[in-house]
C-alpha cells in the first residue's frame, strides 16, 4: 500500500512539474520565428521595396511592399507562426497574378523586426500595419484585403473586428489557441492554464465583411472542424474552400483551384478602387 502510495504521489508531482513547464513555456510553442531571411521577391522576379513600420510600443516593423500596376486592391497578409516573410513570397506572386498589391510584414521578433512577440504585441503589429496602409499610405479601409493563415489568421480577424476592411481571407486558421491546445494535449488542463488566447472565432462575430475560408481534411495541426466552425460563424457573404494537403502544403497542391477561388471572391466583393492611385504607391 505504501509503495502505491508513493507511485501516486511521485505521478502527481511530476504531473504537476509538466503542468508547471508547459504554462511557463508556452511561448515556445506559439511562436517559431526565423530572424533570418532566405530569400527576397526580387530573387522570384518582383519589383519592391522594404518598409519600416514603427508601432505605438517603440518596435519597429520590417515588410515587404509588391505594387502592382493598375491593382484592385491591397492585401495586408499575416503570416503563420513559424520562419518569416522570405518564406511566404508564393503568396506575393499569386496575389500578383490577381492584380493586388501586397504588403507583407513581420511580426515583432520574426525576421527583421525588432522584440520579442506576444498575443498583446502582435496585436499592436496588426494597428500598426494597418495604420500605415490607411492614415500614412491613404489607402482607403474598403480596398483593403486583410489575409491570415493559420496563427495570422487570428490576428487578422482580430483587426477585422475593430476596423473596416473590404474583405477577409482565413487560410488553415483555428478557432482559439485553448480550442486547438485541448485537443493537442487532452491530458492537461490547458484552458485553465493557457496564457494565450487569439480567439478567431470570437473575432469573427464582430467581422461584418465578406469572408473567405479554407481549409484542408487532411490538416495534421489544426483539425478541419476548426475551419467549418469559423465558417459557421461568420455571416454572408462568405465562402469555404476544401484544400488538399497537409497544414504546411496544402496551399500548393490547390494553388490553381484556390487562386481561381479566391480571386473570383475578392473580385466580386471588393469595392472598386475609386481611382488607379492605389496601384501607383511605393511605400518608403
Amino acid at each position: 500500500m505504501r509503495m502505491l502510495l508513493n507511485l501516486l504521489i511521485f505521478l502527481a508531482v511530476g504531473y504537476l512539474a509538466l503542468v508547471i513547464l508547459i504554462y511557463w513555456g508556452q511561448s515556445r510553442l506559439v511562436y517559431f520565428p526565423d530572424k533570418q531571411l532566405s530569400s527576397t521577391p526580387e530573387m522570384f522576379g518582383l519589383d519592391y521595396s522594404s518598409v519600416s513600420i514603427a508601432t505605438d510600443d517603440g518596435e519597429t516593423l520590417h515588410g515587404w511592399w509588391v505594387p502592382v500596376l493598375d491593382a484592385k486592391g491591397t492585401v495586408l497578409f499575416f503570416h503563420g507562426n513559424a520562419g518569416n516573410i522570405s518564406h511566404r513570397i508564393s503568396y506575393l506572386t499569386m496575389f500578383k497574378q490577381l492584380g493586388y498589391n501586397t504588403l507583407l510584414f513581420d511580426y515583432r521578433g520574426y525576421g527583421q523586426s525588432s522584440g520579442t512577440p506576444s498575443e498583446s504585441g502582435t496585436y499592436l503589429d496588426a494597428q500598426a500595419v494597418w495604420r500605415h496602409l490607411t492614415a500614412t499610405q491613404k489607402i482607403a479601409s474598403e480596398q483593403i484585403v486583410l489575409f491570415g493563415e493559420s496563427l495570422g489568421g487570428a490576428m487578422a480577424a482580430w483587426l477585422a473586428a475593430r476596423e473596416k476592411p473590404g474583405l477577409l481571407v482565413l487560410a488553415s486558421t483555428f478557432t482559439s489557441v485553448p480550442d486547438l491546445a485541448a485537443q493537442i494535449y487532452p491530458f492537461l488542463p490547458v484552458r485553465w492554464i493557457s496564457r494565450f488566447d487569439y480567439n478567431t472565432l470570437e473575432s469573427l462575430y464582430s467581422v461584418t465583411c465578406p469572408v473567405f475560408i479554407a481549409h484542408s481534411p487532411q490538416d495534421e495541426i489544426i483539425p478541419f472542424q476548426h475551419g467549418q466552425r469559423l465558417f459557421h460563424a461568420t455571416s454572408d457573404p462568405k465562402h469555404f474552400l476544401t484544400l488538399q494537403g497537409n497544414h504546411n502544403n496544402g496551399f500548393i497542391f490547390m494553388q490553381p483551384r484556390w487562386q481561381k477561388a479566391l480571386g473570383a471572391f475578392m473580385n466580386e466583393h471588393l469595392k472598386t478602387p475609386r481611382s488607379s492611385s492605389v496601384s501607383s504607391l511605393i511605400l518608403q
